[in-house]
């Protein structure tokens, strides 16, 4: 079992990587709470509710149950959260348990991020993905018109992260997550990136893959650490996010998973850091991995004009700017916004690049 602390401005927090670890709860639990909801979406609830219910038989507990996909990540189900909350009676002194991956954790972060202007909660991850988004904070609903443009920065008490629960995955979940373990190791580790490349992310032992979750979560917590509010260097995180989630909203929430997205975004990435620096970036090396790995890179609908428009309604964006992370070589990433005509320049010739 390993135990990474981060170190915040608004709240310090304990991440827990292990196995079993989600009969133990009580271990990682700050303060007595009065009740305790616990969300998670249907496919997780089927797998792993009752383990989290067996925690607490001494005080109210309940559970929301959300539809499983990113078409969850909504207004709608926002709504249906906070009403939950308040027929329930959760008060102040109340937690709610992120119980799933990236879109459970996000949804129930920001649930409660502003019931009752805020309460405690912590994310008990389930997908190799929530390795990225269940630490540092970030929670948000996505609008149709761009992801994540509805939330808040809204550390939890503590992210419990019981690795056996990864072994129930798919295939498709699996390179999802490894996605964002390659940007974190493109951003900050070589070693670790050549360490990725060299592993098969479908065949892998709990001991090579707690290493590898492990890495790229000391990553991203020395990220926050330093800029929790995403003033600076945060913004490196967002490595291949800038295409990626254009192609989500563009295509529709759940035609692609987020690291499929993010994976296309960072080969677009490398494409547009090798045009601005005039340097050869590893490209080629990373599209063979993808493709190795069975990631949708071919058929995908690029419609240049509707993607431009969606970059620029990005939460990344300033003034109707594109903003894009690039790298000047690995693990020297850099913020720089982009031109229009460029963007449209640089991504018709990524699209010929990737047919």
């Amino acid at each position: 079992m390993k135990d990474i602390f981060v170190q915040s401005n608004t709240n310090s927090y304990h991440i827990t990587v292990g196995e079993s670890i989600r009969f133990q709860l009580e271990h990682y639990l700050k303060k007595d709470y009065s009740s305790i909801l616990i969300v998670t979406d249907e496919n997780v609830a089927a797998l792993y509710l009752d383990d989290i219910l067996k925690n607490f038989s001494d005080k109210p507990i309940f559970q929301s149950i959300v539809p499983a996909g990113e078409q969850s990540k909504n207004i709608q189900t926002f709504y249906q959260l906070q009403t939950d909350a308040i027929n329930y009676a959760l008060d102040r002194e109340s937690l709610i348990i992120a119980l799933g991956g990236g879109v459970v954790g996000d949804l129930a972060g920001f649930a409660a991020a502003t019931y009752m202007r805020g309460i405690d909660y912590i994310q008990m991850p389930t997908t190799i993905l929530a390795h990225d988004s269940s630490v540092g904070g970030k929670v948000a609903i996505n609008h149709e018109l761009g992801k994540n443009l509805i939330g808040n920065f809204y550390p939890p008490q503590a992210v419990v992260y019981d690795v056996e629960t990864l072994k129930s995955l798919n295939e498709r979940e699996v390179r999802s997550g490894y996605a964002e373990l390659i940007k974190e190791a493109l951003i900050a580790d070589t070693e670790f990136y050549q360490t990725l490349l060299e592993a098969d992310i479908y065949n892998l032992s709990s001991s090579q893959l707690q290493d590898h979750l492990q890495r790229g979560i000391k990553i991203k917590a020395h990220i926050v650490e330093v800029d929790e509010k995403e003033s600076g260097i945060r913004k490196h995180l967002n490595l291949g996010h800038t295409l990626g989630h254009a192609l989500e909203a563009d295509l529709g929430y759940g035609k692609l998973t987020h690291g499929e997205a993010v994976a296309i975004g960072l080969l677009f990435s490398l494409h547009v850091s090798e045009q601005v620096f005039d340097i050869k970036q590893p490209f080629e090396e990373l599209a063979l991995w993808l493709k190795n790995n069975r990631y949708p890179l071919s058929d995908i609908d690029y419609q240049t004009d509707r993607l431009i428009n969606k970059m620029k309604s990005d939460k990344k964006s300033v003034k109707s700017k594109i903003q894009m992370v690039l790298l000047k070589e690995p693990a020297f990433p850099v913020v720089e916004e982009l031109k229009d005509d460029d963007i449209e320049k640089y991504l018709n010739s990524f699209i010929v690049r990737m047919v």
